[in-house]
Order: C-alpha cells, then sequence, then structure tokens
C-alpha cells in the first residue's frame, strides 16, 4: 500500500489530461468499492455519483462548465451528488443491525425515529447544507483512492448546477456538489504547487 503521507502529496488539482487512456467501469468501480467506507453522519452515506464517460455527454458537461478543456480532455467526469434526503432510508440502513441482532427491534425503531427526527425538524438549509458537507468528505476519499489507483483528479466548482442537471436528469432531491475530472494528467502543463500556510497560521490550540 502506498504511504499515506506520499500519495497526499501527490495527488494534484490536474488541470489537464493526456489523450488517449480511457478509463473502464471496472476501474471506477474499483476506486468506489473504497469510497463506499467515507464517513457519514447517522451512517446515511448522503453521496450518489453520476460516472460519465461517454464522449457526447461529456461535451454537454463542458458547455455547463463554461467551456473548462479539463472536462473534454478528461477520462471521465464524475458528478458528486449530496441527498438532502438521505435520512429516508434511515430504516433500511440500519436494518441490517437488527438482522444481525446487535440491536433489537425496539433499538432499531428508537434509531430509526431519532434519525429521521434529527432531520425533519432542521429545515431545508439545514438538508442542503448536510447534503454538501457529506458528499465533500466522500468526494475527497474519492480523490485520494484514484490517485493511488494511478489517477489524477481535479475538484471543479466552475459550472452551472442546472444545466448539469438538466444534462444528466438530475432530481432536485440532490445537491450537485462538485464534478470531479479524472484521468491521466499532463504534467508538462502542471504549474508549481501553490503556496501554502504552515501549520502555525491555520491552527490554534486553546
Amino acid at each position: 500500500m502506498t504511504d499515506f503521507l506520499q500519495l497526499v502529496k501527490e495527488r494534484r488539482s490536474a488541470g489537464n489530461f493526456l489523450p488517449g487512456h480511457p478509463i473502464t467501469r471496472q476501474e471506477l468501480d474499483a476506486i468506489f468499492d473504497g469510497v463506499k467506507l467515507a464517513p457519514s453522519a447517522f451512517n446515511l452515506q448522503h453521496t450518489n455519483y453520476v460516472a460519465v464517460i461517454d464522449p457526447t455527454t461529456k461535451e454537454r458537461l463542458q458547455q455547463a462548465a463554461y467551456g473548462q478543456h479539463k472536462v473534454i480532455s478528461s477520462s471521465a467526469v464524475i458528478a458528486v451528488l449530496g441527498d438532502k434526503q438521505a435520512f429516508r432510508q434511515a430504516s433500511e440502513i440500519y436494518e441490517g443491525l437488527k438482522l444481525l441482532g446487535i440491536v433489537s427491534k425496539q433499538e432499531y425503531e428508537h434509531m430509526v425515529q431519532d434519525t429521521v427526527s434529527f432531520y425533519e425538524t432542521r429545515g431545508t438549509t439545514f438538508l442542503r447544507d448536510e447534503a454538501i458537507r457529506n458528499a465533500s468528505l466522500s468526494a475527497m476519499l474519492f480523490m485520494l483512492a484514484a490517485k493511488e489507483k494511478g489517477w489524477d483528479t481535479c475538484p471543479m466548482i466552475g459550472f452551472d448546477p442546472k444545466q448539469v442537471k438538466d444534462v444528466l436528469n438530475i432530481d432536485d432531491q440532490y445537491e450537485v456538489v462538485m464534478l470531479v475530472t479524472i484521468g491521466k494528467e499532463k504534467t508538462e502543463s502542471r504549474r508549481p504547487r501553490g503556496y501554502r500556510k504552515p501549520v502555525s497560521e491555520f491552527v490554534s490550540y486553546i
């Protein structure tokens, strides 16, 4: 296994990708197999992904992303979606604990009720924030998992969310949190890494 700190240092936001490096569904599935272990509040697993490998759809996404070249040069574009109604699946997600005898039927019912109530009473802004928070955690793990398997990525916020939803036929239940392009980086066009604050500038102790 690649040393974690080395993996973190090697992960860069790739601004351009080499042509001729298609990525298969099997390769993406191998990445997502690790991503499924990402943390999520109440284990609700708020994150869904749409992996776009079809060239025509990528062209449409490029338009939604204001013409950015990395979209079309990438091997795939990954839409990271946060489910604002993820808490509705609490009963299904927790059922395994009941079936395995880890929790009793009463404990299971309390878990489901408490989780659903927690979300239902906090309003739409909270639901959107939760979708973004949890999907962002998952997306970061996706980028690290991809790098561990030799792929480069770039997270993107430069796109029109409505256009992306229209292109990918995404329901309003989901928040388009970011796009992530993936491929083999064209390293000769890479810029030096930008300034990073020393720890003393972004960490305080009390």
